[in-house]
Formats: C-alpha cells, sequence, structure tokens
C-alpha cells in the first residue's frame, strides 16, 4: 500500500515542474498525461505534513529518553520511543526519495546525520552529558523539520490555512512540555529548561484560544476542542510548577492525550479547509 501511495505522490509531484518550474522531481516517474493543479498541491500537501509530524517526533524522542532515564513510566515510554524513531526514519525516506530541490536536500542530508545520531543516543543509558545531546539534537531536528516545511510552501506557493497550522503545531508543542519538565526533574536545572517549557506553555495557550474563537469551527470540532479545554485549564499549572516538580506521570499521560486529541482535530481542520 505503501509504494503504490509513493508511486502516486511521484507522479504528481514532478508535474509540480510544469505549474511551478522548480520544486520538486521524483526519479523515473513520469506526470500524467492529465493532471489538475488541485490534485497536485494535495500531493505536495501531504509531503508538507509528512515533515511537519517530524516536528513532534524530534520533541517526542528526547521526553522519552529522558523519562527511561529517570524511571518514570519505562515500559510505555521505551515502547513510544522505539516507535517514533521508526516513523522518523520512515517519512524521512519519503521525503529524501520525493524532494529534488538541491537546497531541501542538503538540508535533509543535515537531519539525515542527526536522526543517525538521535538513534544512537535513544540506545545508550542515561547520563546528562547524554540527556543534554538528546536535547541539543531534538532541537536540530525542530529547526531542521520546520525548514523543510518553509522551504516546501514556498517552493509551491502553498498557503496552509493560518488555522490548521497554529493546530498542527500544538501536537508539537504538547511534546515540548513534556520534555523540558521532565529534562529539569532528569537534572539539566538550567534556566533555559525553564524558560523554554514557560514560552511553549505560553504558545499553547494562545493558539488554543484561537482555535477555540474559530468562527468556522464545526460542532464536533468544538467538542473535542472543549475536551482539551477542560483539560487544559487544569494540566498547564502543573507545566509551570516545573521547578517544583513531583508530577511527572500527570505530564506524561496530559501531554500525550493532548497530542493524540490534536491530531485528529488537526485532521478534521484539514478537511474543512480543503
Amino acid at each position: 500500500m505503501k509504494n503504490v501511495w509513493m508511486k502516486n505522490i511521484s507522479m504528481a509531484v514532478a508535474a509540480v515542474l510544469m505549474l511551478s518550474g522548480s520544486v520538486c522531481v521524483v526519479q523515473a516517474e513520469e506526470a500524467p498525461a492529465v493532471a489538475t493543479n488541485k490534485a497536485v498541491i494535495a500531493d505536495i500537501v501531504k509531503l508538507i505534513d509528512i515533515a511537519g509530524k517530524q516536528r513532534m517526533l524530534s520533541q517526542r524522542i528526547a521526553k522519552d529518553y529522558l523519562y527511561v532515564g529517570k524511571k518514570v513510566a519505562v515500559s510505555k515510554a521505551s515502547k513510544q520511543q522505539q516507535k517514533s524513531i521508526e516513523e522518523m526514519i520512515a517519512a524521512h525516506k519519503v521525503l529524501v526519495d520525493s524532494i529534488n530541490d538541491p537546497e531541501i536536500r542538503n538540508l535533509l542530508s543535515f537531519v539525515e546525520l542527526s536522526i543517525e545520531d538521535f538513534k544512537a543516543t535513544a540506545n545508550e543509558p542515561f547520563t546528562l552529558d547524554n540527556a543534554q545531546l538528546i536535547i541539543d539534537l531534538s532541537e536540530s531536528m525542530l529547526e531542521g523539520s520546520q525548514y523543510v516545511v518553509n522551504s516546501l510552501k514556498e517552493k509551491v506557493k502553498v498557503k496552509e490555512s493560518a488555522i490548521v497550522g497554529k493546530s498542527g503545531k500544538q501536537r508539537m508543542l504538547a511534546q515540548r512540555i513534556a520534555k523540558y519538565y521532565i529534562a529539569y526533574q532528569a537534572g539539566i536545572k538550567d534556566k533555559n529548561t525553564v524558560d523554554q517549557m514557560k514560552a511553549a506553555v505560553a504558545e499553547f495557550s494562545e493558539a488554543h484560544k484561537a482555535l477555540m474563537a474559530n468562527p468556522a469551527n464545526t460542532p464536533e470540532i468544538n467538542r473535542k476542542l472543549n475536551q482539551i479545554d477542560r483539560l487544559w485549564k487544569i494540566v498547564y499549572k502543573f507545566y509551570l510548577n516545573i521547578e517544583k516538580g513531583g508530577l511527572p506521570l500527570i505530564v506524561f499521560n496530559t501531554t500525550d492525550d493532548i497530542t493524540k486529541k490534536m491530531n485528529t482535530i488537526t485532521a478534521m481542520y484539514v478537511e474543512l479547509y480543503k
């Protein structure tokens, strides 16, 4: 099924050369005789979504390493970490196989090196040095993935809905909150850890308000956002109390729950704004 899906994307992306003149080319595939602009853009958006999800995975892998090291939710975090690494590697391959723009491919080569370091460090015993390294790698991965997203959108002149963009980023922010919360508890007790965590909470809160106020929300979107809203009003105070700590399992479970719910909501927004 994946090969068929990739072939379809390959054929459609190749057609971009006729429409925008620059961005992506896929080897050994010819564009269909007739390809609408809408169909091509839809397939490019799939690539943008793949690159966008890498942002969340970068934060989740680092978070899981820190949770295992701190010996909290070890079984769940270990399984989630392994799954996330596999998803990241598979997604990266799709991007590499589908994009031939020299600038983006150069960035993807750097990302690939970071993934290799990520995977290696994630399998090493926990130490403060390794913890700091995996946090640094997660920041590089986040920046690189965001660059790929922005470059793809610019090359094909895709302007995603601001609401879809905010919703998708919430998944990453939830994992980022948990990452910095557990990093502090694991011994990385510097000002940057506290500042980054609080900044992620503030950004999530601001975006959540914008999503709640969106007049185009369907009743089902509002219902799901209200579920998050009830939870968020309670748990964000736990997150901000990072220096006190004491609630790592609650933070793990609630941020995972929020990430899962925001993934569903984002898919609903994508359908709404097609």
